[in-house]
């Protein structure tokens, strides 16, 4: 058997672990990797850019753990932003992880564990008047559609079970006309589909959608048309957004191991194509 038909013959074990070396070493490199922003990126940090110190941000986390890779650093440095700017964050989910995952999100900002009263910057936040979080509601795009009447009738007590006459935060927030911006982070469904056609078509919610690159190239269209103001697509996404946020998190770190590991995986491609070519041709003339 020549060399070609055996490089077709490789066991797949051995591809996979080309592939975590790739992706494993350059978590232990000090290089850095120059991170192009894209247009639906700054047009959608922009936006957010636009507000003003005290605007009020709803911050959707439609995810669970397996998808946190390319989301979570999403969520941070969103949190990052809201707080370095003075901006009010009223965090909910329509998956039942979501909330959850944006608590841990706030934490990782923060570097401790949140309390009613923090400290940020030397700043004093308190909870019910700076940000407050709302939980999770089950009813998936019906949610969105209650929230652009009433939202105290989708949501009447936060995640703790308190009623939201009681947040300070939520005084005068009857629907989407008191909210200034939406942050919704989704990896699939209800997510930034759902709210592009029960937000932003129907109460003219100004949005911004960040997802996995799985799904991204689904709500694409729907930034073209102008119905969302940016999009944050997968883990590159996340780290044009950090970059803009003025932050080095976990999703410019793994940009690096993502690149090596695409780049094995095209050298894969490449030398398969080739030897199946090759190695084809010389068996059918044996």
């Amino acid at each position: 058997m020549n060399f070609w038909v055996r490089l077709m013959t490789i066991d797949r074990r051995i591809i996979f672990l080309f592939v975590v070396i790739a992706v494993t070493i350059p978590l232990f490199l000090n290089i850095s990797q120059e991170i192009v922003v894209s247009t639906e990126v700054q047009t959608g940090f922009d936006a957010f850019s636009a507000l003003q110190p005290g605007a009020r941000v709803l911050v959707a986390c439609d995810y669970d753990p397996p998808s946190s890779p390319e989301l979570q650093p999403m969520a941070v440095a969103t949190f990052r932003y809201c707080l370095d700017h003075d901006l009010k964050f009223i965090i909910i989910g329509l998956w039942p992880q979501g909330p959850q995952q944006a608590n841990a999100a706030f934490e990782t900002v923060l570097g401790y564990p949140i309390s009613d009263t923090i400290t940020y910057n030397g700043k004093t936040l308190i909870y019910g008047r700076d940000w407050v979080n709302l939980g999770f509601q089950a009813g998936n795009e019906l949610v969105i559609q209650r929230m652009g009447s009433s939202i105290p009738a989708a949501f009447p007590r936060d995640y703790r079970g308190t009623p939201l006459e009681d947040l300070p935060l939520m005084q005068g927030v009857q629907n989407f006309n008191n909210i200034d911006f939406v942050m919704n982070i989704s990896a699939g469904y209800p997510g930034v589909y759902e709210w592009v056609q029960f937000g932003v078509d129907r109460f003219g919610v100004r949005l911004v959608g960040g997802t996995t690159a799985v799904q991204a190239p689904l709500i694409y269209p729907y930034y073209g048309s102008g119905q969302l103001l940016g999009v944050l697509g997968g883990l590159k996404g996340a780290a044009e957004f950090e970059g803009l946020v003025g932050v080095s998190g976990k999703a410019t770190q793994f940009m690096l191991s993502q690149s090596f590991a695409h780049v094995i995986v095209i050298l894969f491609i490449i030398v398969g194509n080739v030897a199946y070519f090759v190695g084809g041709r010389k068996q059918k003339k044996t």
